[in-house]
């Protein structure tokens, strides 16, 4: 299967890895063993929260569990319920933590390729700070 991103660099997943294994060389899964800095928000045995190096809004953090996850689908379906729940409420802390909850903030998980999935690691994006517009524009 392969990955694509809109800079046109490409990722091949071997069938080997398997359709749900996150690659270990992927940019996540180096940034949760610590390879690759990053600029923090929050941090647990469980989750990792940390500013996009390529910010959309003014406050854009990426939220990863710690675990060898693809896709929301493959998180849901294979983690254990009471993991999910507690990521999920995590992202709900963290963007109360950062401080856009008042106003309102987009909570973003890309699924494959028409999703617009870049990074085949699972992973929240926590957007607000400024009106976001529509989610999808109308055709």
């Amino acid at each position: 299967e392969r990955w694509s991103m809109e800079g046109g660099d490409t990722w091949l997943i071997p069938a080997s890895v398997g359709a749900h294994r996150v690659m270990p060389e992927g940019e996540h899964a180096k940034i949760l063993r610590g390879e690759i800095p990053n600029n923090t928000v929050y941090e647990d045995d469980e989750v990792l929260a940390f500013h996009d190096i390529v910010p959309q809004a003014p406050v854009h953090v990426l939220v990863i569990p710690k675990g060898e996850y693809v896709s929301l689908d493959d998180f849901t379906r294979d983690a254990p319920v009471e993991t999910v729940g507690r990521f999920f409420r995590k992202v709900g802390e963290i963007a109360r933590q950062l401080g856009v909850d008042g106003d309102g903030y987009r909570a973003i998980a890309n699924i494959g390729q028409n999703g617009g999935q870049e990074v085949p690691h699972f992973h929240m994006h926590i957007c607000g700070a400024r009106p976001l517009g529509r989610l999808i524009a109308r055709e």
